[in-house]
């Protein structure tokens, strides 16, 4: 059986170095690295030469304990390992792992022909001696150029300007619940825009959802996952004039339609908020007029010629915001504009709910 003196601090100084390792890593204060670089590395070999002298001193254990101790220790070194991978962002990690191959492949090896021709092999000092001759082998292999200075490449800071997002001229809601299967889910469910516009997803849903191209996949044109409340835009300009159809990669059902057609003149109605609609009284008109009918793309123009601040949000009072539209405040003498599609759109003031209105896109 394996000599458990030499395997168990052999065990420990392993890990012990795998986790010192792990630390370095993680780019703690540049003197510490220093340290633990070379502290590391060296409890880590010193432990390895201990784990292999008492593997080969006496074969390899099959006993349950012995294999119980080396699963908890390959558990704890691939368990930093992977961890070390997915989060550090030092250049250099792959030029380490290449090297700890290069090294332990041998190893094993080594060991494995030690313990079977002991006759042929001493353990402790061929591995001391075939150690040093893999490192200057593994010099030689990666090209004659080391690992860059304490294992850690060089930060490198970009000054990143990012574009404002321009102002679409059409937005599409994705609806809540539109994950369930036969809910609604975009709205408007088929959308006309001119040649050059800016179409705008806004999720809406408290799920992720994508805007994605059908017949191609998304080669034509894909969001990639949309998070709850975030949007995402389309510029049409770089869009042939037709229909297409779009679906939601994480849930086939909710499908929907683009139509691009030939930009032209814009038709423009407008909306009058009158002085008083800010007091709620019998009689006051809150918006003039209320309830209108409109051709599709036509553009509502609302102005406040009220004393006081007031929004123009599509939605209800009782429902709240839809999301599809909102003016955000806007002071007296200010106006607002929306270019609709297909459907029936109710609006409110969120400042002054009983000011309600609604358009309708035919």
């Amino acid at each position: 059986m394996s000599n458990w003196d030499l395997m168990m601090p052999g065990m420990g100084l392993v890990a012990i170095g795998i986790a010192g390792v792990f630390i370095s890593y993680s780019e703690i204060a540049h003197t510490f690295v220093d340290g633990m670089h070379a502290l590391t590395g060296l409890t880590m070999f010193v432990g390895l030469i201990f784990l292999s002298a008492g593997i080969l001193e006496g074969g390899v254990s099959t006993s349950n304990k012995a294999k119980a101790t080396t699963l908890v220790i390959v558990s704890i070194g691939l368990s930093f390992g992977m961890v070390a991978v997915a989060i550090n962002t030092i250049s250099t990690v792959p030029v380490f792992a290449g090297i700890m191959l290069i090294i332990a492949i041998p190893a094993i090896l080594i060991a494995y022909v030690s313990m079977k021709y002991p006759t042929y092999a001493k353990p402790v000092s061929i591995i001391f001696i075939l150690g040093a001759g893999t490192a200057i082998a593994a010099y030689i292999g990666f090209g004659l150029v080391g690992p860059d200075p304490y294992l850690i490449g060089e930060e490198i800071i970009k000054e990143v300007t990012e574009a404002s997002p321009a102002l679409p001229d059409l937005t599409i809601s994705i609806l809540a619940g539109s994950s369930e299967q036969g809910k609604p889910d975009y709205d408007p469910d088929i959308a006309t825009v001119a040649h050059g516009n800016i179409i705008e997803w806004i999720n809406n849903d408290n799920v992720a959802h994508t805007v994605t191209s059908s017949l191609d996949f998304g080669e034509t044109f894909d969001s990639s996952l949309i998070d709850p409340g975030a949007k995402f835009q389309l510029d049409t300009s770089d869009l042939a004039l037709g229909e297409y159809e779009y679906m939601c990669i994480v849930h086939p059902w909710m499908t929907a339609t683009i139509i691009i057609e030939e930009p032209h003149e814009p038709v423009t109605t407008e909306v009058v908020i009158p002085s008083g609609a800010g007091i709620q009284k019998i009689d006051q008109l809150y918006f003039d007029p209320k309830d209108i009918t409109v051709s599709i793309g036509t553009t509502v123009k609302w102005t406040n010629n009220d004393d006081t601040i007031h929004t123009v949000t599509s939605g209800t009072p009782e429902a709240g915001p839809s999301g599809l539209f909102d003016s955000s405040i806007f002071n007296p003498g200010a106006s607002f504009e929306y270019t609709f599609n297909s459907g029936v759109f109710d609006y409110y003031c969120i400042v002054h709910p009983w000011m309600t209105g609604s358009v309708t896109a035919e």
